[in-house]
Parts: C-alpha cells; sequence; structure tokens
C-alpha cells in the first residue's frame, strides 16, 4: 500500500467488493490496454483537433511516460496536471497510471498561488501544464514558481506555443520511443489520483482515490446509466480535472471502452453543436449549464418539443451535478433535449446518489431536493444527527442512524469511498469516522422508501439572527417563478442581522423580476418570511462558473459588495 496515502476504509472492506464484483481489482493502465485490445480502432476522444483511435492514444500514452520515466519520475510520485479538456489530457492521466505515478489534475484558470498550494501540500514531483490558455500562461507561470515548491523536479509545457524558459517540452517527451516501455503494475487498492474538491474550505481539499475505487465505485456509477451495456459516447461539459470529470479517462474509457467527447472551454452554442454533430449517449454539466444551452435554444426557436429529435437525437440522458436540480429545469430539459434528466449528488469526498438508479426521482413532497437512492455497488448512506465539525467528534462513532424522516447529517460508504484527505491529516480526524465512513457535511433525509433528499450543505447555511436558512431550499422555490431562467442564493453581511439572504437571478428575455416580486412568489408557495432573500442581484447574462464548472457564489458575493446597497425589500 502507498505508505503517503493510508487507506482509512478497513482492508476487508476492499477485498470483500473486490471479491463480489464492485472492483474489476486492475489498475487503470492494465483496464485501458484490455479495452484497447478488443477494439483497437474504435474513436477513443473528440476533441477541437479531431477524432483519436484507442491505439493511438495508447502510443502517445506509452511515449508520454517513457519520456516521463526518463525525467525522472517514478512509481508512487504525485504530477500536477493542468490541461484543458483535451487529448492531452487524457495522455497525461494514461500516461501516469502506466508508470504508476499519482495524478493530481486541477482545472485550468485556477491562479499560481492556489496551483502552488495544491502541488505543495501534495509534494508534487512535476507538473504538466498548458503554455497558453485563454491568456493565460501556466507552463511560465509555474516555472518561475518552481524554486518556492522544493519537491518539484520538473515543470512539462503542453500545447502549441513557445516552451518557457526552465520548462520541458511534451513535444519532445512524446518523441520518446515507448516500444520497450513496461508499465508498471501498481495494486488497485494503491493511489491512482487526488481529486482536488470545489467546496467551501479556506483551501480545496485534495482526496486521494485508488485504481478500484476510480474505476470501481466511480466506474459502477457510470455503468448504472448505461442502456444496454452499449460503450458509452460521453460530452463532458466540466473539466475532466474536476472530481465530476474524474469519470472520464477511469471510467468512460478504461472501464467501460466508451468515447470522449471533449470541449476546452464551456460555451453553450459549442456544446449544442457538439451535441448534434458527435451525436454522444450521455452529457455530463451542471444545471447551470443547462440553463445557458436551453437559452441558446430559445434563442434559435429550437426549445419546442417537436426540436428534441433535431436535438438531442441518440441521447440516453443529461447527466447533472455540481448544484441542486429544480424541477423545472429538469423538465424543460427532458422536453427540449427528448431524453432522461439524472439529477446527481456527488462530491469529491466520495458520495455519490442519483435519480437515474432504479427510475426517476419520487415525486412526494419532503424537505429539499430528491436525489434517488443510493446504490450499494458505489455508495451507501446514513443519516445521523449532527454532532459538529470538532476534533474528536468526528473521529468517534456517530452513533444511531436518525429515524426515517429525520433530518441529519449524510455519511456514505462503499467501493467509491477515497483512501484519505491529502496534506491536511487533519482533515482525517475531521471527516472521517474510524471504520471509515465519510462525514459530508451535507444534511439529508431518507424517507421510509430508502429515497434521499438533500436538505443543504451545512457550511452554505446562512445564520440571520440566530435563524438557520438553507439556501437551496430558497433557490428551490425560486425556480418555479416564470420570470427566472437560473437562481442562486447566497449570505452576505448585515450589520443588524450578522447574515441576510441575497438572491442572485437571471431573468427570462424581457422579463424584469424585483425583489418584492419574488417574496411575494415566495409568500405563495409558503416559505416562512424568515427565509426571503433581502437583496436581489440580476445577472443579465449567466450565472458565474468557476474553473471547476460549478456555480462561482464567491464571485457573486463580490457583486452584491460592489452593488447598490440600496436594494432592500419595500
Amino acid at each position: 500500500m502507498t505508505s503517503r496515502f493510508p487507506d482509512l476504509v478497513p482492508a476487508a472492506l476492499r477485498r470483500a467488493w473486490a471479491a463480489d464484483g464492485s472492483y474489476p481489482d486492475l489498475d487503470l493502465y492494465s483496464l485501458y490496454r484490455a479495452r484497447r485490445t478488443a477494439d483497437p480502432h474504435r474513436t477513443a476522444v473528440i476533441d477541437a483537433t479531431g477524432k483519436v483511435c484507442w491505439t493511438r492514444l495508447d502510443v502517445q500514452a506509452r511515449c508520454l511516460a517513457t519520456g516521463l520515466a526518463e525525467a525522472g519520475i517514478r512509481p508512487g510520485d504525485v504530477v500536477g496536471v493542468q490541461l484543458p479538456n483535451n487529448r492531452d489530457a487524457v495522455m497525461a492521466d494514461l500516461a501516469l497510471a502506466a508508470l504508476g505515478a499519482v495524478a493530481l489534475p486541477f482545472p485550468v484558470g485556477r491562479g499560481t498561488r492556489e496551483a502552488m498550494s495544491l502541488l505543495a501540500r501534495a509534494e508534487a514531483r512535476a507538473v504538466i501544464a498548458a503554455v497558453e490558455y485563454r491568456g493565460r500562461q501556466h507552463a511560465r507561470e509555474l516555472a518561475e514558481a518552481a524554486p518556492e515548491l522544493p519537491a518539484l523536479r520538473s515543470v512539462v509545457a503542453a500545447g502549441r506555443g513557445e516552451v518557457p524558459p526552465g520548462c520541458l517540452s511534451m513535444a519532445e517527451l512524446l518523441r520518446s520511443d515507448g516500444s520497450a516501455f513496461t508499465p508498471a503494475r501498481p495494486d488497485p487498492d494503491e493511489a491512482a489520483r487526488i481529486l482536488v474538491s470545489s467546496g467551501s474550505e479556506t483551501e480545496p481539499k485534495m482526496v486521494a482515490y485508488s485504481h478500484n475505487a476510480l474505476a470501481g465505485g466511480r466506474g459502477n456509477f457510470l455503468g448504472s446509466l448505461l442502456a444496454g451495456g452499449e460503450p458509452p459516447r460521453c460530452l463532458f461539459l466540466v473539466p475532466l480535472a474536476s472530481a465530476f470529470g474524474s469519470n472520464g479517462t477511469a471510467a468512460v474509457l478504461a472501464r467501460h471502452g466508451g468515447t470522449l467527447v471533449l470541449l476546452d472551454r464551456f460555451d453553450p452554442e459549442a456544446a449544442l453543436d457538439a451535441i448534434r454533430r458527435h451525436r454522444p449517449t450521455h452529457v455530463l454539466g451542471v444545471p447551470t449549464m443547462v440553463r445557458m444551452m436551453l437559452q441558446q435554444l430559445e434563442k434559435e426557436g429550437a426549445a419546442e418539443e417537436g426540436a428534441a429529435e433535431e436535438v438531442g437525437s441518440g441521447l440516453t440522458a443529461l447527466v447533472l451535478g455540481g448544484s441542486p436540480l429544480d424541477a423545472s429545469t429538469a423538465a424543460e430539459a427532458r422536453r427540449a433535449f427528448g431524453c432522461r434528466v439524472v439529477n446527481l449528488y456527488g462530491s469529491a469526498d466520495g458520495v455519490n446518489c442519483h435519480t437515474g438508479h432504479g427510475g426517476e426521482a419520487a415525486t412526494a413532497d419532503g424537505p429539499g431536493i430528491a436525489v434517488g437512492r443510493p446504490d450499494p455497488a458505489v455508495a451507501s448512506i446514513r443519516i445521523t444527527p449532527f454532532q459538529g465539525p470538532g476534533p474528536g467528534a468526528a473521529a468517534s462513532d456517530p452513533g444511531a442512524d436518525a429515524a426515517p424522516g429525520e433530518v441529519g447529517e449524510i455519511l456514505a460508504l462503499g467501493p467509491m469511498t477515497p483512501m484519505c484527505y491529502v496534506g491536511t491529516p487533519e482533515l482525517n480526524v475531521r471527516y472521517r469516522t474510524r471504520d471509515g465512513w465519510v462525514r459530508t457535511g451535507d444534511l439529508g433525509v431518507l424517507d421510509a422508501d430508502g429515497g434521499l433528499r438533500v436538505v443543504g450543505r451545512l457550511k452554505e447555511i446562512v445564520i440571520r439572527g440566530g435563524a438557520n436558512i438553507s439556501p437551496a431550499e430558497v433557490e428551490g422555490e425560486l425556480s418555479t417563478h416564470p420570470d427566472l431562467r437560473d437562481v442562486m442564493c447566497v449570505g452576505v453581511p448585515d450589520p443588524l442581522m450578522g447574515e441576510v439572504l441575497a438572491a442572485c437571478v437571471v431573468p427570462r428575455p424581457g422579463r424584469v423580476p424585483t425583489l418584492q416580486d419574488l417574496c411575494a412568489h415566495l409568500e405563495r408557495r409558503g416559505l416562512d418570511r424568515c427565509k426571503h432573500p433581502e437583496r436581489l442581484l440580476v445577472v443579465t447574462d449567466r450565472l458565474p462558473l468557476t474553473p471547476a464548472g460549478k456555480p462561482d457564489r464567491a464571485a457573486l458575493r463580490r457583486r452584491l459588495a460592489a452593488a447598490d446597497p440600496a436594494q432592500q425589500p419595500g
């Protein structure tokens, strides 16, 4: 076992999951090679430069692995990867898996200071970064900062443009002779990848995943959404470097032998064009992205029910996670794309539940948002009374489960569960129980039939004068307002109440929502007045997204701070 990454899940559980078939019990590169041998000419990746087949991608991955080995990368070394969604990112995934190294991907667009923090905490030996991406020169910036990272040996520059001083060239590494390369055969329970959260810690959490947890647990999640066992053709609107995007190389390619369709950045027009041209079976994104695509279809006059065949022919499902999916967006997307819309609840911490497993979400009323029934082949779910995040509480047995219908903290454990947190051992104390369960920091409830409803995230709770407000609850009610295309609620400081709730909304064309109108709508919906928003920010185009593809709450708070403070309820 990789000593730097202790596995906090009991070894007997890992072996039981291998025995019952929940794990393939092979390392990622061996899985990929088996798929490549079975169907060598299948298309592996479609990106902005065209198509690449499984055999060609494998040859390139072996050459890159050879070059990285000659540059000093060894099994167990951590290697950062900051690349856009393209074949280079997939190639890097496979090359590092073949070396037995540990990939640390993080999205392009993240600043140098944050990238340096990730690399330092993970003690990364190398980083592969883009020469240029939308005006940012990531490779140059990281090479200039490298002296501050004593563990870092190499910066590899990828993509078009001049290789910055102090960097190795990925193009040169790809000219290495990979014909004699011998892949490592790491234990499938050893670390393969470090996922970076986009959560609410001061610094993003880093979570170590084994080969089995990626190809097995996350692979089982994707497998439950496949129709008839056919290899999937997945369009990723989120970065492959995000936690959601980690399903790309490991699950789509290595586990299920499918095809990745990639956009180097999200744009609603480009996404719709990719759906029409490449006919994916699955589209993976966040609800905000789908709302932008629906808005674009409205502009094109193609959002009516009769246009679904033209837009979404061949689509099996839209798989949407990262933020709550409201019923109106789901219904509109089903009409426009003519396919199932899967509401996914998941995180880098190893929690997963979705409405595609066992049918659509329950329609019964209840708190929060229905996200389906937990799949033990991915992650079992418990609800326990919240004990607080203090040291010792998380390390102890969380006690008896909450009663059906009782709101409490969501805990998860299953084949998808990660090994440990990286660079911050105190998080292992705070968020892991002694028997391996992950404390998510999310509030939820299990109904009598075992369905999970997510009520909100503890760290996003707004405390107004001592009263707790769940932004997710208010967003769900506001999403039913006919004037709104998109909505996000955040807490903002208030000198009297401590915090108040602000609604950030994208109106439908020609609509001009007011705070009074929104509050009247919430009143009609029966929401307590103490939960009504007290600030309004109208966003004329679209809600901002983080580099990981999620709605950017911090950016919205900055906009609110700069906005006219006179926006108060009448």
